[in-house]
């Protein structure tokens, strides 16, 4: 068992130290705000992540995970201090770390024989030899060591995503600094998890290449998509065949309205910064960004496409965070969406299972359930895919509304079906021409005697 503090209870602090203690280790999450620590303590979780609640409970219940506002006390008794705050882009894009030297400075000042300090926040190559000049400046005599150990979390999925990742990133400057780590995440030593052993620097790299690879694929299909709208194709198609080739994966090929979160849109930005400060100019970065923007617009022109004018229509959104199974807004399109169809004249009534409010939009009628928000309806945009969106009854929907339209900004719906239902339907990329009712939505597998058998069937026989 290790004892560890984790610092910051957003996001990615709860999670990591929630599932740290259900590894087997003693776990404290501290934190400086108070009515924070007050919701945590009646067992009440800040935001939405499924599981995270019972997760918590279970090992509160176990006395492994407690929470603290006292700083002093939490990091004088850790092995191991998790830094886990926020990094918010500054004016320019670039990632502030303000709080990170703020954290850094307390565990200089309370740190009390050999202890690991942790950067679980997304930050830019180089934090960490800033985090270890403040712990040297302030406390020479220290033993310490400095370990970057990036998070690879989905909002949504967190909890299989820690508890069963595709692998753990840890950066270390030091053997002894490693073997620790090692024993904090025991338990995927044991099932096989791919380990990354490396240093403090490719650690924090790998973090912010990962999630602009990402970005580069999700703006890559929504180009692609763009194109099939042009020439009648259907991306949902053309994106199963490229998934199936092994060197590209059918990962993050779902055209739609553009990616946001806390975490895509912020890294992307901040990796063009970091390429910019050491003299390079990353143009496929550039390009990502701006390909991003032009999507969440291009939503808006496909329902002016559909209405003719978007003047005095009511437009029922369905879905406002960024992504299912999260209540968070943060760049979700949305924020970019809805305020462009309210200033060219559209009236939004809107529903999302978890969250009832839009920072910095106002004047939207918020609705009971997606039928309530069709009422009166000239149009449906269906922006974010919650599963409850994934099986709407049409012919309840369309009876309210105004004119039956249909903008599927997540391709959920096969457009030859909203036909039938009396829809028009638009999608990203899929167009009603482009879905022949004789092709296969999916990859199909025949079986016959006279097939060819496998190489492995035919070395088989020959031996």
């Amino acid at each position: 068992m290790v004892n560890i503090t984790v610092v910051g209870t957003g996001y990615v602090g709860l999670v990591t130290g929630a599932c740290l203690s259900d590894f087997g280790n003693r776990v404290v999450c501290v934190d400086n705000d108070p009515k924070k620590l007050e919701t945590l303590g009646r067992g009440e979780i800040p935001f939405y992540e499924p599981g995270l609640k019972e997760l918590v409970e279970m090992n509160r219940t176990r006395n492994r995970l407690s929470f603290s506002g006292d700083i002093a006390a939490s990091v004088s008794s850790a092995d191991v201090v998790f830094i886990a705050v926020g990094t918010p882009p500054d004016e320019q894009g670039h990632a502030d770390l303000k709080y990170v030297r703020e954290v850094a400075a307390a565990i200089a000042e309370h740190m009390d024989g050999y202890t690991i300090v942790v950067t679980k926040s997304t930050v830019p190559t180089g934090t960490g030899s800033l985090v270890d000049s403040i712990l040297r400046e302030r406390r020479p005599e220290a033993d310490f060591d400095v370990v970057s150990n990036p998070e690879f979390l989905r909002e949504g999925s967190a909890i299989g995503d820690f508890m069963r990742p595709d692998r753990v990133v840890i950066g270390a400057s030091s053997e002894r600094a490693m073997d620790v780590m090692e024993k904090v995440y025991r338990p995927l030593y044991l099932l096989r998890t791919p380990i990354m052993r490396t240093t403090v620097a490719n650690a924090e790299m790998i973090k912010y290449a990962s999630n602009a690879f990402l970005a580069l694929k999700i703006s890559y299909i929504n180009e692609i998509a763009n194109v099939c709208d042009a020439v009648g194709a259907d991306v949902t198609v053309v994106a199963r065949a490229m998934g199936l080739d092994g060197r590209i994966s059918p990962k993050f090929l779902h055209a739609g309205p553009g990616y946001g979160g806390s975490c895509f849109p912020k890294d992307t930005l901040a990796l063009t910064h970091i390429a910019e400060k050491a003299g390079y100019r990353f143009r496929t970065l550039e390009a990502v960004l701006e390909v991003n923007r032009l999507q969440q617009m291009r939503m808006v022109d496909k329902a002016k496409s559909l209405l003719g004018s978007l003047e005095n229509k009511v437009i029922a959104v369905l879905g406002v965070t960024f992504k299912p199974s999260t209540d968070d807004v943060r760049d979700a399109p949305s924020l970019t969406i809805l305020p462009e169809l309210q200033r060219q004249g559209a009236t939004i009534r809107a529903h999302d299972p978890v969250v009832s409010a839009l920072p910095g939009v106002d004047n939207v009628t918020w609705c009971s359930d997606a039928y309530d928000a069709a009422r009166g309806a000239d149009c449906v945009l269906l922006l974010t895919e919650w599963n409850e969106y994934r099986d709407l009854d049409f012919e309840k929907l369309g009876a309210t509304m105004r004119d039956k339209t249909f903008l599927d900004c997540r391709n959920i719906y096969n457009p030859r079906d909203m036909k039938q239902h009396g829809f028009r339907h638009v999608g990203v990329g899929r167009s009603f021409e482009a879905s022949a009712p004789w092709a296969m939505d999916d990859v199909l597998i025949r079986e016959s005697s006279d097939s060819i058998p496998a190489p492995e069937t035919v070395s088989d026989r020959r031996s």
